[in-house]
């Protein structure tokens, strides 16, 4: 099984794991910051990027299995987005393992339900229905989404897409997979057993993983902390690098 991943800097560990459709080179706005703290795993979740060769699982906790014998012994994880559903899986099912959790534009549900605040189950479908005609377009959509609401839209949409085709385009069959079990995956009763420290981080502007889903989880998690960056929409690492960087390193050097 291949899993690509890029080493940078020196002192404790700290595996970042990028969201739906990208790659490992969406850190690329601060990993130069965190490797001067950290010692950086810049991973490709399986079947995205250079590990395209590896079948995405079909659940976040088989995700987890097929990381872990990649990773180092101990280690903190950050999450961005469905990354973030692999990192609190990671968490939960390797506690030993794990030191402290980041999710950044996360949510451990992500499905708008009747009590419960998400993206919207008919844009999930639209976009599952979109994959099978042109699935580069539709990752391009996607892409828009994440970023809609920022004031610089425009250029993050075109920063994404140049990280983006840095690596090989993720497959119709894991983008297809990769939403289903952003569909699929519910870990709000998992994220109340989570023993280690944790942060999660937010975008004011988020349309995917709205404020309100934020609060929901507050009051699910009380024990965890949170901060939300209020220029960003879905991907503050682009929008608020420096503030996001002191945010991660804060949190990780008190902890």
């Amino acid at each position: 099984m291949s899993i690509a991943i890029t080493q940078l800097g020196q002192g404790e560990d700290l595996v970042v794991l990028h969201g739906w459709g990208l790659n490992r080179h969406v850190w690329s706005t601060v990993q130069t910051q965190l490797s001067q703290h950290f010692r950086l795993w810049l991973v490709d979740l399986p079947g995205f990027g250079d590990s395209y060769e590896t079948p995405l699982a079909t659940s976040v906790n088989a995700v987890a299995e097929q990381l872990l014998p990649h990773l180092p012994e101990q280690f903190h994880v950050l999450g961005w987005s469905m990354g973030g559903l692999v990192a609190t899986a990671i968490t939960a099912e390797y506690p030993e393992r794990v030191k402290t959790l980041i999710t950044v534009a996360s949510s451990p549900y992500f499905l708008e339900q009747a009590n419960w605040p998400g993206i919207k189950p008919r844009l999930m479908a639209q976009l599952e229905k979109d994959l099978q005609h042109d699935f580069r377009k539709t990752v391009e959509r996607f892409l828009a989404l994440q970023a809609m609401g920022s004031k610089d839209a425009k250029q993050q949409v075109k920063q994404l897409k140049q990280w983006l085709f840095e690596s090989p385009l993720a497959s119709a069959e894991t983008l297809s997979r990769g939403l289903t079990l952003l569909e699929q995956t519910d870990l709000r009763e998992t994220l109340q057993s989570i023993q280690v420290p944790m942060l999660r981080l937010y975008g004011r502007l988020d349309g995917l993983v709205p404020l309100n889903a934020a609060q929901a989880t507050d009051k699910l998690a009380p024990h965890t902390s949170s901060y939300v960056f209020s220029e960003s929409a879905h991907a503050p690492f682009i929008t608020e690098p420096e503030l996001f960087v002191e945010q991660v390193t804060g949190f990780l050097t008190s902890n």
